[in-house]
């Protein structure tokens, strides 16, 4: 298992579709963090997210399996590509759209350092917190999920232009006017970010 895991991912799938069940088990462990992740945001269900994703990787075996697999080394904006069509999937069988941020359970907050010092800053950032999650919900669904992919899932624009099928120009784009929408919301609202 330890020679597994110093393997690239392309090696990985290599391994797996040649018999190596374990091989598939250590591209899992890589990538769900980001994967799951990625689907809670958009879905902001524990339960749902779960479900996606496991039909993702079901996808991704059946696929695998099949040999219809060829993405040269892109393996993760690739299940991220089929995670996303899952959920979009999902919410037009709902009829409903998809919100990104959460209120409770995962807290996309708790990736950003902070440092408090005491009670009051910590309700104070948690205040601000809130209020910065309520104003991302305000953006249009493609800035929210172009910020959220890069900051939150820490994606590179080349992934998100992938697994959005847009170009890295329109995935910069909407990045630039998500952050001036969410500053001049700030502004509007008259938001401290910083304690001080």
């Amino acid at each position: 298992m330890k020679i597994l895991k110093k393997l690239s991912d392309q090696e990985l799938i290599q391994a797996y579709v040649s018999g190596d069940e374990r091989a598939l088990q250590v591209l899992l462990e890589r990538h769900k963090s980001k994967i799951y992740t990625s689907i809670y945001l958009q879905v902001k269900d524990d339960f749902l997210a779960e479900d996606i994703f496991q039909e993702t990787f079901i996808k991704v075996i059946n696929t695998l399996q099949a040999g219809r697999y060829n993405d040269e080394g892109k393996f993760l904006p690739w299940v991220m590509r089929i995670a996303h069509n899952m959920v979009i999937d999902h919410f037009r069988k709902e009829k409903r759209a998809p919100s990104v941020v959460n209120n409770d359970g995962f807290d996309i907050f708790e990736v950003l350092q902070f440092s408090d010092d005491n009670a009051e800053s910590k309700l104070v950032k948690d205040q601000r917190d809130l209020d910065l999650k309520k104003l991302i919900q305000l953006l249009p669904d493609d800035q929210k999920e172009v910020l959220i992919m890069r900051h939150f899932c820490d994606m590179s624009f080349k992934d998100i232009a992938d697994v959005t099928e847009v170009s890295i120009n329109t995935a910069l784009g909407r990045m630039r006017y998500a952050l001036s929408n969410l500053r001049k919301m700030i502004e509007d609202h008259q938001m401290i970010l910083q304690t001080g």
